[in-house]
């Protein structure tokens, strides 16, 4: 029997442990912390985007914008579906939501976190407290770990699932580099993704705490003034700049991030055209001809966005309407359809909800997710150098590679009995089989 060690009970660690467990490995979940998949709790506000509901693989791949093709064998191997059918199985009603994100009914986080523990423990998965900090190796292959209060755990094969540097509270504090460094792996610089933004504009502090829903968004490179990016939703004012979910995607195309080389372009009212937005102002003001201009646009903007606003038209908020000018009317209308905010940078990356680098993805099979430079490592989820938008994606790329199959047919090294040709480190595929697409396990 394959003696499987997962280091991580995230996502990723908890969804290989339950897969290796069900195919009769012995399987142990080395976790750091006193409760598995604590970053899980906090995701999608506490509610779980677990995945997101798309059906092609295509769709899948080009929302990871840091190496997606990687992936693609991953993905086509264990689907959205997959996940869902997975999670369903455990008792977790499901729903879907805008942008095909997918959400437990109850909108409860642990719900999912319960269904994946359940899944791996009830497989035969055993989890244990501990923090690895370093690999047992011989002969280029991993024999086992030690942990940080000096215990050796030995095993055939060990699965890196440690996740990245973000949110280090839930213990993603790194580790999973240092065991990587270990093996000769290269790690990637990490760097923020999927994080809020430090703005230019000092009407940004006046505004912390503004919540801005159904608008829409146009992010421009300096550099060429050219659109990277665009976006219709939410977005939220703080006292450093902006956050909120377009605000977290729209982060993820700013690569390089260097100082004022990204303006982001607000849309305050997208569903009128410029001409319908003057018309609009015109019938406003003819309603108010003789308040002063502050006191005008309260059906127009959120009360805290309206001082704002009228500094920037540059005119005195005591003004009476009935004498403004067209081109100060032009003024408005132009702010209320771009509004401009300039990215001096993000937040630090422990603000961020994933990381950006990690493993150099050109060291691990993307077939079997196993080192190149070590017999019997693998690797799973964040920790590799592997990035999507929001909507569910990210999760989407933690359970893929965990959840990757044996292909029909295993190469005539694998023995007949034995049961974990995928983790087994006797068990070497020749690199050139194709996985076919199978059911998750029930």
């Amino acid at each position: 029997m394959a003696k499987i060690l997962v280091i991580g009970g995230g996502a990723a660690g908890l969804l290989a442990a339950g897969t290796a467990a069900k195919r009769g490995c012995d399987v142990c979940i080395l976790e750091r912390n006193e409760r598995p998949a604590r970053k899980v709790m906090i995701t999608g506000k506490g509610r779980c985007n677990l995945t997101n509901h798309c059906t092609l693989i295509n769709e899948l791949v080009a929302q990871v914008p840091t190496n997606g093709r990687f992936l693609h064998g991953a993905f086509s191997r264990f689907m959205p579906q997959d996940v869902m059918e997975l999670v369903e199985a455990q008792g977790v009603e499901l729903k879907i939501e805008r942008g095909n994100r997918v959400f437990p009914v109850s909108d409860k986080a642990v719900d999912v976190v319960d269904a994946l523990v359940r899944f791996a423990t009830e497989a035969g998965a055993e989890i244990r407290r501990g923090r690895a900090v370093e690999l047992l190796l011989e002969d280029r292959a991993v024999r086992g770990v030690r942990t940080e209060d000096g215990i050796v755990l030995e095993a055939d094969s060990v699965i890196v699932a440690t996740g990245g540097v973000s949110y280090p509270l839930t213990g993603s504090t790194g580790d999973g580099y240092t065991l990587a460094k270990q093996a000769g792996h290269t790690i990637v610089d990490p760097k923020p993704s999927l994080v809020p933004l430090v703005c230019h504009e000092g009407f940004c502090s006046d505004l912390q705490g503004l919540s801005l829903r159904n608008v829409a968004i146009t992010v421009r490179d300096t550099t060429n003034y050219k659109e990277i990016y665009s976006d219709f939703g939410e977005m939220l004012f703080t006292h450093f700049g902006v956050s909120g979910p377009m605000i977290l995607s729209a982060s993820a195309h700013m690569k390089p991030m260097e100082k004022g080389r990204y303006e982001i372009h607000i849309d305050l009212k997208p569903a009128l055209s410029y001409e319908q937005l003057d018309a609009r102002v015109q019938r406003d003001f003819l309603a108010a001809s003789n308040k002063n201009f502050i006191n005008a646009l309260d059906s127009l903007l959120p009360k805290k966005l309206v001082p704002v606003i009228v500094r920037l038209c540059g005119v005195k908020a005591s003004l009476k309407v009935n004498q403004v000018t067209k081109e100060t009317r032009g003024r408005l209308v132009n702010l209320l359809k771009d509004l401009k905010v300039t990215v001096n940078g993000c937040r630090p990356i422990e603000e961020a909800i994933i990381t950006s680098g990690g493993v150099n993805v050109k060291e691990v099979d993307p077939k079997t997710m196993q080192s190149k430079l070590c017999r019997g490592l693998y690797f799973a989820g964040e920790v590799l150098d592997v990035d999507a938008y929001t909507g569910g994606f990210n999760l989407q790329i933690a359970f893929s590679p965990a959840a990757r199959r044996p292909p029909a047919g295993s190469a005539r090294s694998t023995p007949a009995r034995c049961t974990a040709p995928s983790v087994c480190t006797r068990c070497v595929w020749a690199s050139t089989r194709k996985t076919p697409r199978l059911l998750p396990p029930r």
